[in-house]
């Protein structure tokens, strides 16, 4: 199949392109590079270095013809969406209409998007939190991810574009940019391996439900294959709070150093968890890697990366 995968020089984008490539799969790449690296894309994918706000988008799906869409550029820090959020808007909601529009107009079968479980419901009351609970984001990043999935709700009523959209947790693995666009694991383990401080934010206890790569690029996988149509949660239904990331991996990584409590960040939520039933009963999707085995993977991929 002819795929085109936007944000492919990313963290899960890479991921994902390797994983399409070795199914057998002919796939299309386009990425700014503002956060993606090209040294992380496979050689095997042909690569179009384009925002996805530019017209040139229709070009390449008038010249590729690709048959599935997955989209996962974006403006990923929710820090930048809260100092910035017309940028924010202006990338992650008129270029997802970018790749929509060419999409209905190129007769594309499908749409993934990688929307965020991850501040989709701000302070739920409900946790693990299902994707029947009320969207509440508490940050532009958030808002937007709604918003598109909105519009691909209206794509798939008006013009049949049928779509996944994955509401992701916290994902965390090799490849995530230890320099902080997102990601307090990689954060941690480039801190560490740098025997510097390492800042938590606030006092430590607020949780995330944090997903290892491999299980979202299986999820991802399944929902391209999947007949389904509609919003599912990936994640573990886990809450893990900072504190006990950044001991995990001080355990793994056998470093000395010390934890830095600063302030905590306006617009975060304090707990976090996403129930991922609905994922599993529709889609056969369900995680492998707890949060031991997947911090491991990735403590030791930075130890062996650490000057890259």
């Amino acid at each position: 199949m002819k795929i085109l995968v936007t944000g492919g020089a990313g963290f899960i984008g890479s991921h994902l392109v390797d994983r399409l490539i070795a199914e057998g799969n002919s796939v299309v790449v386009v990425d700014n590079l503002s956060t993606g690296k090209k040294e992380s894309l496979n050689s095997k994918a042909v690569f179009y270095n384009t925002d996805i706000c530019d017209d040139e988008i229709s070009n390449i799906f008038q010249k590729e013809k690709p048959e599935l869409v997955f989209h996962l550029a974006a403006q990923i820090s929710v820090r930048k969406s809260v100092s910035d959020p017309i940028k924010d808007a202006k990338i992650n909601i008129l270029g997802s209409l970018n790749i929509l529009e060419n999409s209905r107009k190129y007769n594309i079968k499908k749409t993934i998007f990688a929307s965020t479980g991850g501040v989709m419901y701000g302070n739920a009351s409900i946790i693990p939190t299902p994707e029947t609970y009320t969207a509440q984001p508490l940050c532009p990043y958030g808002i937007c991810k709604l918003s598109v999935e909105h519009y691909l709700n209206y794509y798939k009523n008006i013009f049949n574009l049928k779509y996944i959209a994955l509401r992701f947790g916290n994902v965390y693995g090799p490849r995530q940019d230890k320099n902080g666009e997102a990601g307090v694991v990689a954060i941690f383990c480039g801190k560490m391996l740098n025997n510097q401080d390492c800042v938590i934010n606030g006092d430590g206890l607020q949780t995330r439900d944090y997903i290892y790569i491999k299980d979202v690029i299986k999820g991802l996988t399944i929902a391209a294959e999947s007949d389904q149509t509609g919003i599912y949660n990936i994640g573990t239904g886990i809450e893990t709070d900072v504190n006990n990331i950044y001991s995990t991996l001080k355990t793994i990584l056998k470093v000395d150093g010390k934890a830095i409590h600063g302030t905590a960040k306006s617009g975060d939520h304090r707990r976090g968890s996403i129930d991922a039933s609905r994922a599993q009963n529709e889609l056969k999707w369900r995680f492998q890697y707890d949060i031991n085995k997947g911090l491991i993977e990735t403590a030791n991929w930075f130890k062996e990366n650490n000057n890259e």
